[in-house]
């Protein structure tokens, strides 16, 4: 095991509401189990992860506090240097933007600057990807509801809809980052939520489906912009299924998929923990890069190797001038979410299909429960059972808008002024 500097604690940064975001537990547990006092902001203190018997403090930011002021008042009480975890894509962006006024109470990677802002944009992304000459699906960035229709056609429907920068999405806008549109009418439609998404819209051709097709990287690029670490993983189900997030994955090694995270890596100069989503064109065998996310995966905890370093570890030890031990594969490992993986296995599109290749598991870990840490997973179960009764109760109720549009717009120009101003308000 990797020797820590456990005198520097971690502030983990969320600012996405979810209660039910696994990555964050499991980015408590992997710093808490190596001795490191960890701290968190997140949104509430009933939620799940603030059961873990590894969390020091559960944070949850005052109505309209800014911040910078939220992350100076977790460092006075602190009294002493800490590194920073960003969790989400809007912590990340916030969080970097930041760095230079946070230089002495935080350590972050020097980032090249506006760097995490663009790769978690989809439109740049698509950007970046033609420049450096990497396969990525074909893309149309409509620019009115007309083109958007004549866009989805041309494309070849069903197509990929997305917003290009779903981190301004407003709670109660109804709105997903992702979602497959089948005709030019949807298209039109989903154009003229423009406004409420906050960001522009995109239309990507849909890459064939299939078991197999999806793999991610995990990494962590160093100060010299080469990956001290990184891990390919294959998506084994996911939810929703077909287009969702991983509800179970398992490490693999795919030579072609490291060799494209290296290169996007090398050619931007990318500092810190990074995750990459892929998706296989079996027609062509080439690998398209979908998403490119400045921060953990969710699933990262995937990519344990049998010393117990991963990407979150990695960080602590770079930051803290620790060495970064080479990371031994685990092959066949698999990672569970255990809330995710239920639905899928019960959803009919979700069952195993014949011949789909299995692979000896070099250990299993869940997402939620541990033995040495059992209660975040039962308050975990308690609050999706209270979930899945208030969706089912809305299901039952005539379907209408939760927030009247001058309020969804309000909330946009909410998360537009956290990302403009150098001192953001922490979004509610």
């Amino acid at each position: 095991m990797a020797s820590f500097d456990i005198s520097v604690p971690a502030v983990l940064v969320r600012l996405d509401r979810n209660p039910f975001h696994h990555g964050t537990l499991g980015a408590v547990r992997s710093l808490g189990r190596a001795g490191i006092t960890v701290h968190a902001v997140i949104e509430s203190p009933r939620s799940p992860v603030a059961r873990s018997r590894y969390l020091r403090s559960a944070t949850v930011p005052d109505e309209g506090e800014r911040l910078h002021d939220l992350l100076l008042r977790i460092s006075e009480r602190l009294g002493t240097p800490a590194v920073l975890v960003p969790l989400d894509d809007l912590s990340a962006i916030s969080l970097a933007r930041l760095a230079p006024r946070l230089t002495g109470r935080y350590l972050q990677p020097d980032q090249p600057s506006g760097l995490p802002e663009r790769v978690a944009d989809k439109v740049e992304l698509a950007a970046i990807c033609r420049t450096l000459g990497l396969p990525h699906p074909r893309t149309a960035v409509p620019g009115d509801r007309e083109d958007a229709a004549r866009a989805a056609w041309a494309l070849g429907l069903p197509v990929v809809a997305k917003w290009s920068r779903p981190w301004l999405l407003p709670e109660g806008a109804e709105l997903r980052s992702t979602v497959v549109v089948r005709s030019p009418r949807e298209a039109r439609e989903l154009y003229g939520r423009s406004a409420e998404a906050g960001s522009r819209l995109l239309l990507q051709e849909l890459l064939p489906q299939g078991r197999d097709l999806d793999w991610f990287f995990h990494g962590y690029g160093g100060a010299d912009g080469t990956l001290l670490m990184g891990a390919t993983g294959r998506k084994e189900r996911a939810w929703p299924v077909g287009a969702g997030l991983t509800a179970v994955g398992r490490w693999l090694p795919n030579p072609d998929v490291e060799r494209l995270a290296g290169q996007v890596v090398a050619a931007l100069g990318y500092r810190g923990i990074l995750d990459l989503d892929f998706r296989l064109d079996a027609a062509t065998g080439a690998y398209h890069l979908l998403d490119f996310n400045p921060r953990p995966g969710a699933q990262f905890r995937l990519f344990t190797d049998p010393s117990g370093t991963d990407v979150v570890r990695a960080l602590h030890l770079d930051l803290t001038g620790r060495p970064v031990p080479a990371p031994v594969p685990a092959y066949g490992r698999t990672f569970v979410v255990e809330n995710y993986a239920l639905l899928s296995v019960l959803s009919p599109a979700g069952r195993r299909r014949p011949g789909s290749r299995r692979t000896r598991a070099a250990g299993t870990e869940r997402a939620w429960f541990a033995r040495d840490d059992p209660r975040p997973a039962y308050a975990m179960t308690a609050a999706w059972l209270r979930h899945a009764a208030r969706v089912g109760v809305r299901r039952l109720k005539p379907r209408r808008r939760t927030a009247p549009p001058n309020a969804l717009l309000s909330a946009v120009r909410q998360r537009r002024r956290a990302l403009d101003s150098t001192t953001p308000p922490v979004p509610r």
